[in-house]
């Protein structure tokens, strides 16, 4: 396996596919790398190089007892960057990864980043706080940590339906993409999964958003259960300046996967530009 080894000796996993200007995925919690692998494919073979790891404590990484909170999953992705020597980077975060992409910008700047592209993404904040009202309440974020921690293999398989939005009249979503999810979703430690409830639901973004200078889309579905859409990706393209913002309608949080055609040719398209 292709790994990297960060400064506290945690190993990331990552795949490198294709030849050209560097194209790097960062996966929604609580998945792996493989969560990209159609989109991988895609831009490898329209001429770039695609790159995906596992974020510490999910897939093939390091299940690290410590440092799961979203500096350090931002640091872990400069590293992966700066270890591979990429630049002209264009970053595509989703979920989970769209705070880890954002956080890498706020704390690392945009010096080898060329494009950025959030996806269902969880910044501006989740978590309803006096100056975040719109945020969902700490219960919700509680209640996920008892399901994970209680039994974990019945908590992913039915996150499956609502993240796909299966749960939705006329949706039509199979059951081997709920079962790859499942498979992912088992695939991260508890203890890393437990911690990145609170780094995703409380990380504050609004500062990282502010530091972004290069061309960014924002991608969301307008029935996202997950991440609702009116407190984060509308809030997020007010932020970012210049921002492109796309709303898919029907649209859930797996819209890579629901609504690949349309991601992929807008995807493409923004690589493009």
């Amino acid at each position: 396996m292709s790994t990297i080894a960060t400064k506290d000796g945690t190993q990331i996993y990552y795949k490198d596919w294709g030849i050209g200007q560097p194209v790097v995925f960062s996966h929604g919690w609580p998945l792996n790398a493989d969560a990209w692998d159609e989109q991988l494919v895609l831009v490898a073979d329209n001429g770039y190089r695609a790159i995906a790891h596992d974020r510490r404590g999910h897939g093939r990484s390091s299940q690290s007892w410590n440092s799961n909170d979203m500096d350090t999953y931002a640091d872990d992705l400069a590293m992966l960057i700066e270890t591979l020597d990429l630049n002209d980077v264009v970053l595509v975060g989703h979920s989970t990864g769209g705070g880890e992409v954002t956080r890498y910008i706020g704390r690392h700047g945009t010096n080898r980043v060329a494009k950025v592209v959030l996806v269902g993404a969880v910044p501006p904040l989740m978590l309803k706080t006096e100056a975040n009202p719109g945020g969902l309440p700490i219960e919700v974020f509680n209640s996920i940590r008892t399901g994970v921690a209680n039994d974990r293999s019945q908590f992913y398989e039915d996150l499956s339906e609502s993240f796909y939005g299966a749960n939705r009249p006329g949706t039509q979503v199979s059951q081997g993409l709920r079962q790859q999810f499942w498979l992912q979703s088992m695939q991260v430690g508890l203890k890393g999964a437990l911690d990145c409830i609170k780094a995703f639901s409380e990380t504050d973004f609004t500062d990282d958003l502010k530091k972004f200078d290069v061309p960014t889309l924002i991608v969301h579905g307008d029935d996202d259960q997950i991440v609702p859409i009116a407190n984060s990706a509308l809030l997020s393209s007010q932020i970012v300046k210049g921002a492109t913002l796309k709303v898919y309608p029907g649209a859930g949080h797996g819209l890579y996967s629901t609504h690949r055609e349309q991601f992929n040719t807008d995807l493409l398209a923004f690589l493009k530009t």
